[in-house]
């Protein structure tokens, strides 16, 4: 008896299973399809390397370059940090589609109609011209030059590009002056030696080029009398004034409030790169340019303005608005994940609210069915018995077979009143057939 107790709990256990693996098996497969055809719209995951190229080794791109890998590696990404001649090759890079997607371009250099694949991401710091003249601390205008020996940056800078744009402004060109294609090394050593008469290097207030050579004897830096002229020429200038003492307070340097030109250092993108490394990239420049500098406010920038090309949709939202919520609060390798799996939301909840309607109703009918099912057998064992189609032996048999079979049912809490309703009826059955 102990064993046919234990056997029937076994095939309770085993029904129960059955009933419920019939509706949670067609969900579960529902569910499965529906993820699948939603990861088909996944974006594909971030590139786990990216590479940028800045400039000059002792440049300011380069070092800035170094500050956007730290941060990057922080986040479980690495960049590569190329160095170049300058803007001018970057833009040839990002041009030629090659694995560079990311550079920094100094205002000026390059256009969207020339370059319809390239978008900027921001301005991201002030970039002042720097004009280093010898033997005379009260020059204020480029025209003072023509004669000279002028460097104006090596040969793929965006340095020797703004350089030729604003002598040639002022009647300055090869036919009448020296010009000399050195990059701020060779120059400094230039106007050192006295090879040189002036240099113009286009480079961050904090360059060393430039607290080396404020601080030599015999070197000015000029001050831009005309600098409003210059803005209504020349649309991707700013004009900026570097204070008295601002460079070194100790030494005075500069000597006095000094007017400077200053295009704007943008980060510029090819539409290969990849939309996450897009964010990240963002990320790494607010939180490197955010607090400013001798000439730029603090959160001035990263900025939607002084760029050449197109601001790139993210960029403008970010600029606008701040990061996304989830990279307010995640890691960029979290917010990366659920940002990408966000597709997958709407279908699986389109999927997943009707199931969990509907379920509980299809399992509790089929449940039922386990106990409405004997219903058909007690009736046509009643009519067989009213009819003499079935003799009472006959039915008495099939009776117990029913009752014993409905013993081993296992139904759930709420449909167990049905259970012994029906044995009731069975028990009723079985004495109308002891009174025939």
């Amino acid at each position: 008896m102990s064993n046919q107790g234990t056997n029937g709990k076994k095939r309770r256990l085993l029904e129960t299973i059955r009933a419920q693996a019939m509706v949670i098996v067609p969900a579960a497969a529902l569910i499965i399809g529906g993820f699948v055809l939603a990861w088909q719209f996944v974006e594909p995951a971030a590139p786990d390397k990216l590479s940028i190229s800045t400039g000059s080794k002792t440049g300011a791109y380069f070092a800035f370059g170094n500050q956007y890998k730290a941060y990057f590696a922080a986040q479980g990404v690495e960049l590569d940090v190329q160095n170049s001649a300058g803007s001018v090759e970057n833009l040839s890079r990002l041009q030629r589609g090659d694995d560079t997607h990311v550079a920094f371009m100094q205002g000026g250099i390059g256009d969207a109609k020339s370059n319809p694949g390239l978008k900027a991401l921001g301005s991201v710091y002030y970039e002042p011209i720097w004009v280093f003249v010898r033997n005379n601390p009260n020059a204020g205008r480029l025209t003072e030059l023509k004669g000279k020996r002028i460097a104006v940056g090596a040969p793929g800078s965006g340095t020797r590009a703004v350089a030729v744009q604003l002598l040639g402004d002022n009647g300055i060109n090869e036919q009448t002056a020296t010009l000399v294609n050195q990059g701020s090394a060779d120059a400094t050593k230039g106007l050192i030696s006295g090879e040189l008469d002036a240099a113009i290097i286009v480079t961050s207030v904090n360059s060393a080029t430039v607290r080396k050579l404020v601080s030599l004897p015999g070197i000015s830096l000029m001050s831009f009398d005309r600098a409003e002229a210059y803005l209504r020429r020349t649309s991707y200038l700013s004009r900026v004034v570097l204070p008295e003492g601002t460079i070194d307070l100790a030494a005075n340097y500069p000597p006095r409030d000094t007017v400077l030109l200053a295009p704007a250092a943008t980060i510029v993108i090819s539409d290969k790169m990849h939309p996450a490394l897009i964010d990240l990239m963002l990320l790494a420049m607010r939180d490197t340019h955010r607090l400013g500098g001798h000439l730029e406010s603090l959160n001035e920038f990263p900025s939607a303005e002084f760029v050449s090309f197109p601001l790139e949709e993210t960029a403008q939202r970010f600029i606008e608005r701040g990061p996304p919520l989830l990279q307010r609060y995640l890691p960029f390798q979290w917010a990366n994940l659920l940002d990408r799996l966000k597709v997958m939301i709407l279908p699986l909840l389109t999927i997943l609210y009707p199931l969990m309607k509907i379920l509980p109703p299809i399992y509790g009918w089929r449940m039922r069915t386990r106990v409405t099912r004997w219903y058909k057998e007690l009736q046509q064992l009643d009519d067989g018995i009213k009819d003499g189609s079935i003799t009472v032996a006959d039915a008495t048999a099939r009776l117990n077979e029913v009752e014993d079979a409905v013993e081993n049912i296992s139904v759930p809490v709420d449909i167990v009143a049905d259970a012994y309703t029906l044995r009731l009826h069975i028990d009723y059955l079985r004495r109308k057939l002891e009174g025939v």
